[in-house]
């Protein structure tokens, strides 16, 4: 391979100042060009269950959609001229405004989505209605005192009704039509605007049924309090089992896919259990009640002595045995004597007004059930958190381990629970489809699929290799290409860990591998002292001693952690590394220090430092089918966002791109910041005031053309992750746009061939063996019966599933320019499972798509222990609206940039 030319000419060649770009035409989404035929055929089951229509000219004709608004009216309001915050509240409102005007309706039934759509088969006699409906619940009000709902600071008046009501007027309003003759028009093959929509209420349906037997909805998923279904996870958050459900335009037809599916909720039973739980302590008095206050509020809890469910807004102030309230009593001997006010505390009240043992409580704040100006105080140990309250923080690396352990299902459990269910619930029974003229099969779909033929390897020595079930190893092997490391260092935060042992096994290992390790210059151990200080300050007092030790900044850092995991310093020490010094940098905390493990921390090692673990033997051998007849480029591309809730904490985006043509197993980096929960990459292309770009796209071009011999790349194949269908016409026009015009801003007037991806890996397709237990086998494709019935996609199960149900992913061809064979890009998308080169296996999805994730994750560690204001680079951007400054990230040390920091 000749050497690329220099600097100058590069700069000259891509004419950096640019030419304006024109607007570029709208794409559409490209139809299936036919169907794959290498491998050889397996037969195969899959979570999909036929719905046959009956006479679809006839029955399945229109679904009209009306708009619902449930405003606030009557003399018990709730929450004044406010829409009505709840879906169970909406749920109750309109199932009781059917039971009371169905005849007004001409009885036809409603399909509600819980918020503020409903919809119904065929039309209503109006397009305009406005009812007034009452609930009533059969819970007498306080009258008095407060022994049915706590201990009010202010007492209430006496009741005049036995229930409690509350008025609801209700406006419904038509909306649209939607044809559900759409949806078999689709089934077709043709694309029809409504098609979405018509799906839409269907699975509106099947939710319906789930919330009137109770059931937690999220998305399109149902959970029922079946304490059988509940794992602990610990940290007083359940895992609870449920049921996905969808219906899908498929190549066969209609078809409903039901899957397992798993949420978290809070730990259902006594408040004061959950909180020495999720605090991880164990008594009481260690309860952090600040915390504890903002992890309890807007929980519902049911109090013991009364069986009445309440909300809670704070805690009390004080203590319960301390906290005083007053009492309205009679005064005198009878009943006719004047009210007088009682100061009495919360725990007097219980012990001697109502007889009830406190035990545990008397020292803990209150709960407040009440209102902001009117707090209403319910002792902590008469209270229990009602059942499927959604858990929707962040979970800790236990919590998650923990879940993903306890709820793996082997294939056969998971097809009984699915089969099961469809007989149990008996969705085609539901009055709405049957007036659809639908039916479901209760059995999986049958189909074939073809397992590919896994690709042969490249190892030390010029050795060919032959994964077996999508795995190898370096067993009596070398690596393709080893980086021998000179001057390096190892630093210690872990008090466990003996840094000579550990030195001597990682060079012993490393040689058996062909990569030369000369002995550290220096092991430093820190200074216990430091332990107790900042992330920040533990860091930069190792550098202060790194650089007191070494002549000069090293070609490789090995840091040994205090802890697996999310461990506090690894931000800040990447950060130091990786942006201010420019030193390639390993992190481990190593349990077990064998062969096997150092071999994966080597992999990982040598990969950083720029050297090849393994390549594909037609890698090796410029043999990949139309990638090595002209210069192409493979991107990855993932956004990843906050924890939920965290709408102050910019998404992450990060694009691989490969370089050093006609490799595919060579990535670089760029990663930047953008507005918050958006999907969309922002900074593909990124004008600057002063007409230079900095982008993305720019980045990586001119990386691709320095390191493939001065060629610019003509064809481009981007895999792109976390989209959902509903964004894929944006992929293909707002971010390949950006990519045409940041290509165009280095004055290139030929705009190369785009071939567009989508990866999915979350959704409920799952494939099984129809004569066997174990998984499906690696390298299973299969693109018919279950597939679009018009789009160009496939679901490919590329890695070997050892443990639980192998989950495919599901790929999405948006554009194709180049003009692959499906057997060609099928192939190309297997193979591209084989050369990550962190490990010793097939992965589930293309390498450049994880590739991505791992760099958008490790470089969005640098701002996690940080105020953000002090990462920021002093160039901020803004937002959609203009309104807030996203900081951004620091940028990587040019001596860092082009390697595979990532690995």
């Amino acid at each position: 391979m000749e050497k690329p030319p220099p600097l100058p000419t590069i700069q000259e060649s891509l004419k950096v100042e640019g030419a304006e770009s024109a607007d570029l035409p709208e794409r559409s989404i490209m139809t299936r060009p036919g169907f794959g035929t290498s491998g050889k055929r397996v037969s195969l089951l899959a979570n999909h269950f036929k719905v046959s229509i009956k006479n679809p000219n006839q029955i399945f004709t229109n679904t009209y959609a009306y708009d619902i608004s449930i405003p606030t009216s009557g003399f018990h309001k709730y929450e004044d001229n406010k829409a009505v915050d709840g879906k169970v509240i909406g749920r109750k409102v309109i199932d009781k405004l059917y039971q009371t005007y169905s005849s007004e309706f001409d009885k036809k039934r409603f399909a509600y989505d819980g918020d503020k759509s409903l919809f119904t088969v065929g039309p209503l006699p109006q397009n305009k209605f406005e009812y007034t409906v009452i609930l009533e619940e059969s819970t007498a009000k306080s009258s008095g005192n407060p022994s049915d709902n706590g201990c009010s600071t202010e007492p209430s008046k006496k009741s005049k009704h036995s229930l409690r009501s509350k008025t609801f007027k209700v406006e419904i309003s038509y909306a649209a039509k939607i044809p559900l003759k759409s949806l078999s028009l689709a089934l077709k093959g043709a694309e029809i605007e409504y098609v979405q929509d018509a799906l839409r209420v269907l699975d509106i349906i099947l939710r319906q049924q789930a919330a009137k037997r109770g059931c937690l909805l999220v998305r399109q998923s149902f959970f029922h309090d079946d304490p059988l279904m509940f794992t602990d996870v610990g940290g007083g958050v359940t895992g609870v089992r449920g049921l996905h459900s969808s219906f899908r335009p498929t190549l066969d037809g209609l078809s409903l896919n039901m899957d397992v599916s798993t949420t978290m909720i809070l730990k259902p039973g006594r408040v004061e259990d959950f909180l020495l739980a999720n605090q991880n302590v164990k008594d009481p008095r260690y309860i952090d009640w600040a915390k504890a206050k903002k992890m309890l509020k807007n929980m519902r809890v049911k109090a013991i002595h009364n069986n009445k469910e309440f909300k809670i807004i704070g805690l009390s102030e004080k203590p319960c045995n301390q906290q005083f309230f007053s009492l309205k009593v009679k005064s005198g001997s009878n009943a006719g004597g004047s009210d007088e006010a009682l100061e009495i505390t919360v725990y007097d009240y219980f012990v001697k007004h109502r007889n009830i043992e406190l035990k545990s409580s008397s020292y803990m704040p209150c709960l407040d059930v009440g209102k902001p100006k009117r707090p209403n105080y319910l002792p902590l140990e008469l209270c229990s958190l009602v059942s499927l309250q959604r858990y929707t923080k962040a979970l800790s690396v236990t919590q998650r381990s923990s879940l993903v352990e306890k709820s793996r299902q082997k294939p056969l459990e998971r097809i009984r629970v699915v089969t099961d269910a469809m007989t149990k619930y008996k969705y085609d029974e539901d009055p709405l489809l049957v007036s659809c003229g639908i039916s479901i099969e209760k059995q999986l779909t049958q189909l074939d699929g073809r397992i590919l033929d896994a690709p042969k390897l490249k190892v030390g020595n010029n050795e060919d290799f032959s994964p077996r079930n999508g795995r190898w190893n370096f067993n009596n092997k070398k690596l393709l290409k080893p980086q021998n490391i000179e001057e390096w260092a190892l630093v210690n935060f872990s008090g466990r860990c003996d840094s000579s042992h550990l030195s001597r096994e990682l060079i012993n290992c490393a040689r058996s591998k062909g990569i030369e390790i000369e002995r550290p210059y220096t092991i430093i151990e820190e200074d216990p002292q430091c332990r107790r200080a900042s992330p920040v300050v533990r860091v930069e007092k190792m550098f202060e001693h790194i650089m007191a030790k070494l002549p000069g900044p090293p070609q490789f850092l090995l840091c040994v952690l205090p802890e697996r995991k999310n461990c506090d310093i690894y931000g800040p020490w990447k950060k130091k590394c990786l942006s201010n010094m420019g030193i390639v940098t390993q992190c481990i905390s190593p349990i077990k220090i064998n062969d096997q493990y150092l071999t994966n921390v080597l992999l990982k090692i040598n990969s950083k430092l720029g050297g090849t673990n393994s390549l594909l033997a037609i890698e090796h051998s410029n043999r990949i089918p139309l990638v090595t007849d002209q210069p192409t480029m493979i991107l990855g591309m993932d956004v990843s966002h906050g924890s939920p809730g965290r709408s102050d904490v910019p998404s992450i985006a990060a694009v691989v791109g490969s370089r050093s043509w006609p490799l595919i197993s060579k990535y670089r980096a760029a990663v930047r910041t953008q507005s918050a929960k958006v999907e969309m990459i922002e900074s593909l292309f990124k004008p600057l005031a002063n007409g230079q770009d900095d982008g993305i796209m720019r980045e990586l071009l001119l990386d691709f053309y320095q390191t493939s011999n001065g060629r610019k790349p003509t064809q481009i194949i981007v895999f792109r992750d976390g989209v959902s269908e509903s964004q894929f016409t944006q992929v293909i026009n707002i971010e390949l746009d950006q990519m045409i015009k940041a290509y165009q801003h280095l004055g290139e007037s030929a705009i190369p061939k785009f071939t567009v991806i989508v990866a999915q890996k979350n959704h409920h397709t799952k494939l099984f063996q129809a004569s066997a237990q174990d998984n499906v086998p690696c390298g299973t494709v299969v693109d018919t019966r279950i597939v679009h019935p018009r789009n160009y996609d496939f679901y490919m199960c590329s890695q070997a599933g050892l443990i639980g149900t192998s989950r495919p992913a599901h790929y999405h061809v948006l554009l194709d320019e180049i003009g692959f064979s499906p057997d060609a890009l099928q192939n190309l998308i297997h193979s591209l499972s084989y050369i990550y080169q962190r490990s010793t296996t097939a992965i589930s999805i293309v390498a450049p798509v994880c590739y991505a994730h791992l760099a958008a994750h490790q470089v969005g560690q640098f701002m996690k222990f940080e105020d953000l204001s002090e990462t920021s680079s002093g160039q901020n951007s803004m937002t959609a609206t203009g309104s807030i400054p996203i900081p951004e990230l620091p940028r990587l040390h040019k001596d860092v940039a082009g390697s595979m920091f990532f690995c």
